[in-house]
């Protein structure tokens, strides 16, 4: 081999080493629950397996199971608040940490939970952000696993059409959303399913589909972050109901 090609490949192989490293090391930069989540939940009784945040009810065994894909970055206990308000009405909430933080790197996560609970006979997924995205994947790969589909300030891909389908969906976005605009909201509304209901947040923004604080990007709220919560835990529980 010449050495001006080897040294080629050398240098080749040292980028993309360094582009990797620097990737991961951004992708461990984690949006982290902020102080106003421990004034909402207590956050010491929090229950894991493995790598899932689960919140069972305790009043009766669910028949529903809810899955929420977190969004690029965003730890899971960040979805705490309404995780543990629709399991006290008989719902089973799992919420997943996810690989490299990044839940479209891992679309097919589900799966393995679903596995586990085969009692459960109805299965909902959806996320916040990015993790919207991965959620449609999924149950557009497993209609046979999932009864219906909701975003948090989201929507599907291109590659994931739901426009002839009558599987029920939820759209909830945000007035001030800085990052998925209602423009954007707008301009897929077509990739819905006949059975789709949108629903905005006035005075909402992107963050507060969680309990994390300030994003990049975003714009500023005019609601408090637990207001923009019950009216998701609200909007949430009643579709779940009707489905």
């Amino acid at each position: 081999m010449k050495k001006w090609l080897k040294r080629m490949l050398i240098l080749l192989a040292l980028f993309v080493i360094t582009g990797l490293a620097f990737f991961y090391y951004w992708s461990q930069q984690t949006y982290s629950p902020s102080e106003t989540l421990d004034e909402l939940v207590d956050t010491t009784s929090l229950q894991y397996d493995e790598d899932w945040l689960l919140f069972e009810p305790t009043s009766k065994e669910a028949r529903k199971g809810i899955i929420i894909y977190p969004g690029a970055k965003v730890e899971p206990e960040a979805y705490s608040y309404y995780g543990q308000t629709i399991s006290n009405e008989g719902y089973f909430v799992a919420i997943p940490k996810i690989r490299l933080n990044f839940p479209i790197l891992e679309t097919n996560k589900a799966a393995d939970l679903v596995a586990q609970y085969p009692a459960i006979d109805n299965w909902f997924i959806g996320g916040h952000s990015l993790g919207g995205v991965a959620a449609a994947k999924f149950a557009d790969e497993n209609p046979d696993i999932i009864t219906g589909i909701f975003f948090l300030g989201s929507y599907p891909a291109n590659s994931n059409d739901f426009s002839d389908t009558s599987v029920p969906m939820l759209s909830i976005y945000a007035e001030n959303d800085g990052l998925t605009t209602i423009e954007k909201i707008n301009e897929t509304q077509d990739l819905l399913s006949k059975e789709a209901k949108l629903v905005e947040i006035e005075g909402g923004n992107h963050a507060q589909f969680g309990i994390y604080g300030p994003q990049k990007g975003d714009e500023q709220a005019s609601i408090s972050v637990s207001e923009q919560q019950d009216i998701i835990s609200e909007v949430l529980l009643s579709w779940l109901d009707d489905h």
